[in-house]
């Protein structure tokens, strides 16, 4: 793909390779804190992604307006970081998504090292902004085993709110998911994504986690067949879903380029050996 022959707004690239929303970048740009070609922009300017652009002093590598989209589910396991880079050198998520030939991935919010579950992933800053701000409203459901003892007035205790040192946070829900003696399984869900927020609502009220999975991400559902450490690719249908989810038109999805189609064909041929394994075992 070429650039534009006008060249794309600067508000826009600096959206989509995922710094911001778009009305976040006209603040930072009329604040004089991006450069151009060495000259400070305004708003209004029109770039080039050969454009040499900074933000505060750093320099900001732009992605191609016109590449398309791609959104990617992950199972993550636990034992993996959601840092693109480990200075103890522990696996992160990014290590098993396909690699683009143009853009990067951008995680759509985060999971700690020791929670599993659903991920999303996209090539387009503004729809991540745009799922992760607190405005949308967007609730996470999880599944988790607690110890200790419970009960109904505990419950509605996490239901109302309870005070954490970074604020007020609470359940919208919380059901039943089985499990006897000491340790029990719950569904809970809530609309933050705040650092470790699941445990420590737990946690105020003198109950461990022992295990967390995230299982729902707004509409989307951690498909049952993704084992952990897989990823799939979401079709149209389903992006134009999650871009409804925050008022967003949905934009043509990606081309994939050759060794791309290569590279999702071997997980999905991946993906029907470990389901025909699995059948084989229960059949024996």
């Amino acid at each position: 793909m070429t650039d534009s022959p006008a060249g794309e707004k600067l508000q826009k690239l600096l959206a989509q390779v995922g710094i911001g929303s778009r009305r976040e970048m006209e603040k930072v740009i009329a604040a004089g804190r991006v450069t151009v070609n060495g000259k400070t922009a305004k708003l209004g300017d029109r770039v080039f992604t050969r454009d040499k652009v900074t933000l505060d002093g750093r320099s900001v590598t732009l992605n191609e307006s016109d590449t398309g989209t791609r959104v990617l589910i992950y199972n993550k396991p636990e034992g993996e970081i959601c840092s693109r880079k480990d200075p103890e050198g522990r696996r992160t998520v990014f290590e098993r998504l396909p690699r683009i030939s143009n853009g990067r991935w951008i995680a759509i919010g985060r999971l700690d090292f020791n929670t599993s579950g659903l991920m999303l992933f996209t090539t387009d800053g503004e729809l991540a902004n745009k799922l992760m701000h607190p405005s949308s409203n967007i609730d996470r459901e999880y599944l988790c085993r607690v110890l200790g003892r419970t009960d109904e007035a505990m419950f509605e205790r996490l239901r109302e709110g309870v005070m954490l040192d970074d604020g007020v946070a609470k359940f919208t829900d919380i059901v039943d998911g089985g499990g006897e003696g000491a340790n029990h399984w719950y569904y809970v869900a809530l609309l933050e994504g705040r650092n470790r927020e699941v445990r420590r609502l737990w946690e105020s009220q003198d109950v461990q986690v022992s295990r967390l999975k995230r299982v729902r991400f707004g509409s989307v559902f951690l498909p049952s067949k993704l084992r952990q450490g897989q990823w799939e690719e979401m079709n149209s249908k389903e992006m134009t879903e999650l871009y409804k989810m925050v008022a967003l038109d949905a934009p043509v999805p990606a081309k994939l380029e050759p060794k791309e189609v290569q590279s999702l064909e071997r997980q999905q041929r991946k993906n029907r050996g470990i389901r025909r394994s699995t059948r084989s075992k229960r059949g024996s």
